[in-house]
């Protein structure tokens, strides 16, 4: 069975720093991009940041680059999230994906809320 678990989200301040884990399970993880995703509401779901099957490709949305960053464990099977500098508008739903050409795999995310 086919499993995406996000964890780490919570309330914070501005400014401050959060990490997102995503564990994988029921497929085999190094053989797909990994990405996070975020999904305000009212808003569309956006692009947080995407790492290849091996970590030799990484990119981010514009407002996340220098504040974000992405990384992958293939033998834990996990996919990293460390936001740093968070702001109020990064307030969100964040959802782990996996991809593989048309094949998707979706968590159910874990919420994200910077307010003072």
């Amino acid at each position: 069975q086919v499993q995406l678990v996000e964890s780490g989200g919570e309330l914070v301040q501005p400014g401050e720093s959060l990490t997102l884990t995503c564990a994988a399970s029921g497929f085999t993880f190094d053989l797909y991009y990994a990405r996070w995703f975020r999904q305000a509401p009212g808003k569309e779901r956006e692009l947080v940041a995407s790492i290849s099957e091996w970590g030799e490709n990484i990119q981010y949305g514009d407002s996340m680059k220098g504040r974000f960053t992405i990384s992958r464990d293939n033998v834990k099977n996990t996919v990293s999230l460390q936001m740093n500098n968070l702001r109020p508008e990064d307030t969100a739903l964040y959802i782990c994906n996996c991809h593989r050409g048309t094949r998707d795999f979706w968590g159910q995310g874990t919420q994200v809320t910077v307010s003072l």
